[in-house]
């Protein structure tokens, strides 16, 4: 049997649980004022006026406010120089003048008028009246098509230039908050792997994941929550029906929580039972395939290399070529923050040299339709040395978590 996994309970492994939370602080509003400057600086040196902050994680990133999305407009005008000021709809602007940190300028729209005219009006109340505005890439279309149409003036451009360019690179504030959310993942998988028993259901595991992150003290449910047994672990996303675990599956587990916003994303493969040969060299081979990807992973080198040295690991082994199956279907990995998946990405084409702050995951997975897939995933922070690991990654097929290394 996999050392690790099976021998407890749902039951005992929550009673024995303490939150993780620690002493990692939120993030305040001096490190935001410092973000607004980064990004007003850069928005001069690229002839952008302004950027209009949709509710995303980069509004977030910026001023701290976490909105629900609707159809109504919310959001902020964040000019090159000068104080941002919020768009509300008229009915919400007491609540949201008891959410800010930085500033207090609200402009508000009543529910038979355009937001979108607003945002323009806000624009010109700046000395606006014409000039390149920055949009925010998560901005619905229905919301950029007003814009378009109420400022005819303007020229709208992608504001990931600047949005991206100040979010790719973590603050220390921001990694020790990461290295709590992953750390406390971490320990879900540990405990997930040793709830396991024959005819236990995914869709069990995955209601113990949950209600582990939230004893261990992530702030929110898991917003993804894959658990695959068996032939469903060759697909990355997983498959619409629940599995029952047998002797000789292989366990697929990926799942992460948000600490302050900032979010986990960790996968474990283990056989329950004993692995077969085939299983334990495919497993092998992916965490060689991880290793030579964080290996690669060095300051100043594109990202798609890291992706690339994966691959090699991969079609040396004669699985592949490119995305071809049995073999590597997709990158090694994507950048995270406060979004899940964000920028850069660690794939073929994106040429992003890697610097100091940048975060990122390491996740070759290789996929063998009808059979089973192996991913282990681990994330990266660049420091000016070179990449240091989140969590430590697997340590065998055989003991997994490094129980008796």
């Amino acid at each position: 049997m996999t050392i690790g996994v099976g021998g407890s309970s749902a039951e005992a492994e929550l009673s024995a649980m303490r939150s993780m939370r620690g002493s990692a602080p939120p993030i305040g509003a001096e490190e935001r004022v410092a973000r607004i400057a980064r990004a007003q600086a850069l928005m001069r040196a690229a002839g952008i006026d302004a950027l209009w902050l949709d509710v995303s994680a980069s509004l977030t990133y910026f001023t701290g406010l976490r909105l629900r999305r609707s159809e109504r407009l919310h959001g902020a005008v964040l000019p090159a120089k000068g104080a941002l000021t919020y768009l509300s709809p008229a009915f919400e602007r007491e609540k949201l003048l008891t959410m800010l940190s930085i500033g207090d300028d609200v402009a508000t729209w009543e529910e038979h008028e355009d937001p979108t005219a607003l945002v323009c009006d806000v624009l010109r109340a700046k000395g606006i009246a014409r000039g390149t505005i920055g949009i925010d890439e998560a901005t619905p279309f229905f919301t950029f098509d007003g814009l378009r149409r109420a400022g005819n003036a303007y020229d709208f451009v992608n504001a990931a230039a600047v949005t991206a360019a100040c979010r790719s690179v973590k603050s220390p504030a921001e990694i020790a908050l990461m290295q709590t959310a992953k750390s406390i993942t971490l320990e879900v998988h540990k405990a997930a792997a040793r709830i396991l028993r024959a005819g236990i259901t995914t869709t069990e595991v995955q209601a113990f994941t949950v209600a582990a992150h939230r004893k261990l003290g992530a702030e929110a449910d898991p917003p993804f929550n894959i658990v695959l047994f068996g032939e469903a672990t060759a697909y990355p996303h997983g498959v619409p029906y629940p599995q029952t675990l047998k002797d000789g599956d292989m366990v697929l587990i990926d799942v992460g929580a948000p600490v302050d916003g900032y979010s986990s994303d960790v996968t474990r493969s283990y056989v329950f039972g004993t692995p077969s040969p085939r299983q334990r060299e495919i497993w092998d081979l992916e965490k060689a395939a991880q290793a030579a990807a964080f290996s690669a992973a060095q300051i100043g080198v594109p990202c798609e290399e890291v992706d690339a040295a994966a691959r090699r690991v991969i079609e040396a082994a004669g699985l592949g070529p490119g995305y071809a199956v049995p073999g590597l279907p997709h990158r090694t990995g994507h950048g995270i923050g406060l979004d899940v998946h964000e920028t850069p990405y660690i794939v073929k084409g994106d040429r992003t040299p890697l610097a100091p702050g940048m975060t990122f995951s390491n996740e070759p997975m290789i996929c063998i339709y009808g059979a089973f897939g192996v991913r282990l995933e681990d994330h990266v922070y660049m420091t000016k040395q070179g990449p240091r690991w989140f969590t430590e990654p697997a340590h065998t097929v055989d003991d997994p978590f490094g129980y008796e290394r």
